[in-house]
């Protein structure tokens, strides 16, 4: 990879350059389900992946360039805080990513325009002062919740229900709310146990500096299999026997997965910590994949 690339590419955060990707590609599986590739529908998709990756970029962007002395300490492999990228350049990015999001979303559709705007908005208020949301642990985790777990998935629903003419049911995009808030309230609470030296030494306060780390993570675990419970306990109730099983083995399989993986994290190693972290963003992307399986088999079943 040329070398401005890969440092383009560090400075908004691999894994949520991932996490955006896959979230923009299933959600219009989910949507526009079986149905021709056609060179419309692939403009389409990447023309909404590069609005909502450059909206990642000023989320993530604009985070690094206020908190440069406290990722000295937690993150010193960032580019910013490893020097290979100044924070001159830094805002010039951002800036940029911000006017590339706005203007593309808004010639595409108001619905993108408005899930734009809106994320971009509680990234700010979460990053920059006057308000700093994130020095308040819980305005902290209910912004990461609602922007990348509820507003981003609903909000593209919707933008290409506009655009391909087509309705998910209410109650589907109710229950996928609820289930992306949980889970990403989960990521929001375990973004900070890697954390924890550089936010205590600069007075950060989060749930894992009041709390501990041991019990954030009972927290989670707690948290997430609730989640988990929800589209298995739907299934069963109401769906057919196929669609129950698919979703209640595959989401049983995920979360046992998921309670291996936190036993065996070590939360005295900053290393095992961000692996496990990792891990739980793998969890992320794997459910958008199950539900876009789920999706088109259902929707290959009612023709």
């Amino acid at each position: 990879m040329p070398r401005h690339l890969r440092l383009l590419y560090d400075f908004a955060r691999p894994h949520t350059i991932i996490a955006t990707s896959v979230q923009v590609l299933t959600m219009l599986i989910i949507v526009a389900g079986w149905r021709p590739l056609t060179p419309d529908l692939i403009g389409l998709a990447l023309a909404t992946l590069i609005v909502c990756l450059a909206l990642n970029l000023y989320v993530v962007g604009i985070n690094q360039l206020t908190d440069i002395e406290i990722d000295l300490v937690n993150k010193p492999w960032l580019p910013i805080a490893a020097g290979r990228l100044s924070a001159s350049a830094g805002r010039r990015i951002v800036a940029a990513a911000l006017a590339i999001a706005l203007i593309g979303a808004a010639l595409l559709s108001w619905a993108l325009w408005l899930t734009v705007a809106v994320i971009a908005l509680i990234g700010s208020l979460y990053s920059l002062p006057p308000l700093r949301l994130k020095r308040q642990p819980l305005a902290a985790a209910l912004s990461i919740a609602s922007a990348r777990g509820v507003i981003a998935n609903v909000g593209l629903a919707f933008h290409y229900q506009s655009r391909l003419g087509v309705e998910l049911p209410l109650t589907t995009l109710i229950l996928a709310g609820v289930f992306f808030f949980g889970f990403a309230l989960v990521i929001a609470l375990y973004k900070d146990l890697p954390d924890d030296r550089g936010d205590r030494l600069y007075q950060i306060e989060t749930l894992t500096t009041r709390w501990g780390p041991q019990r954030v993570l009972q927290l989670g675990r707690l948290l997430l299999t609730g989640c988990y419970l929800l589209p298995i306990a739907v299934g069963l109730w109401s769906l057919p026997a196929f669609a129950a099983a698919f979703l209640a083995l595959s989401h049983a399989i995920v979360i046992a997965l998921f309670w291996w993986a936190s036993f065996r994290v070590d939360l005295r190693q900053q290393q095992s910590i961000m692996n496990f972290y990792m891990f739980l963003w793998g969890i992320f992307y794997t459910e958008f994949a199950l539900l876009s399986i789920y999706q088109l088999t259902d929707t290959l079943g009612q023709a």
